[in-house]
């Protein structure tokens, strides 16, 4: 049994974390919605390249932090696919024989597609982005996974590692050579700006889409069964 002293410890740790949490609560409550921070965005809007705020946020002003977001998703699919069974990707019970899916698919992949570029290009001054794009993506692999449709891309190898950190590699290499040209790291040339944010956003929609896509198919198998209507 745990002495009296361990669950004193515990109480008293869990008491200071409450408090912590309460003060940041309290300092949110209280802060000033007049701040300087959306008429900086305003004045520098013109200079990220993009006409989006939230754009140029991610993707010019704070990318250090997108670049973060996306080196935990490429962790996540590496470790996600390192545990999964080798097999599961030529898992037939993953697929359905459905009919109708199958034809729907042949109109579908191709408008997801279309689709998908349209919220790269449309990020740029409208809501859309590498974020969304990806998931259409994925989207669109997962119905092509669930009718049977080969996806050798997925195969563990040389093609599905370079596909998983391509975008990621592309905004590090970016920031790496601002940083050696004097620059602040992942400061874009005000020149250069909306190209190598397109290019960026372009390449992280194809890691995000295949990295969601990787976890998915490297997620186990639940062979329960759902209850027939009626069953308890």
């Amino acid at each position: 049994m745990r002495s009296p002293t361990a669950y004193v410890s515990v109480l008293l740790l869990v008491i200071m974390l409450t408090a912590l949490l309460g003060r940041a609560v309290w300092q949110l409550a209280a802060f000033d919605s007049g701040s300087e921070l959306p008429r900086l965005l305003q004045n520098n809007l013109a200079a990220s390249g993009v006409e989006h705020p939230v754009t140029a946020v991610l993707l010019n002003f704070r990318s250090y932090d997108t670049l973060l977001e996306i080196a935990v998703l490429v962790i996540a699919a590496m470790v996600g696919i390192s545990m999964a069974r080798t097999r599961s990707l030529e898992d037939p019970e993953l697929r359905t024989a459905d009919a109708l899916l199958r034809a729907l698919l042949r109109w579908l992949v191709p408008l997801m597609l279309l689709l998908a570029a349209y919220l790269i290009w449309a990020g740029a001054d409208r809501p859309g982005g590498a974020f969304q794009a990806g998931a259409m993506l994925a989207a669109t692999g997962v119905l092509m996974r669930l009718t049977g449709m080969p996806l050798d891309f997925l195969r563990p190898g040389l093609l599905l590692r370079i596909g998983l950190v391509l975008g990621f590699a592309l905004f590090l290499l970016v920031g790496l050579a601002s940083a050696i040209a004097g620059e602040a790291f992942l400061a874009y040339p005000p020149e250069l700006s909306k190209a190598l944010i397109l290019s960026i956003e372009t390449l992280l929609t194809l890691s995000i889409g295949m990295i969601l896509l990787a976890l998915f198919v490297s997620a186990p198998v639940n062979n329960a069964s759902e209850p027939e209507e009626g069953e308890q």
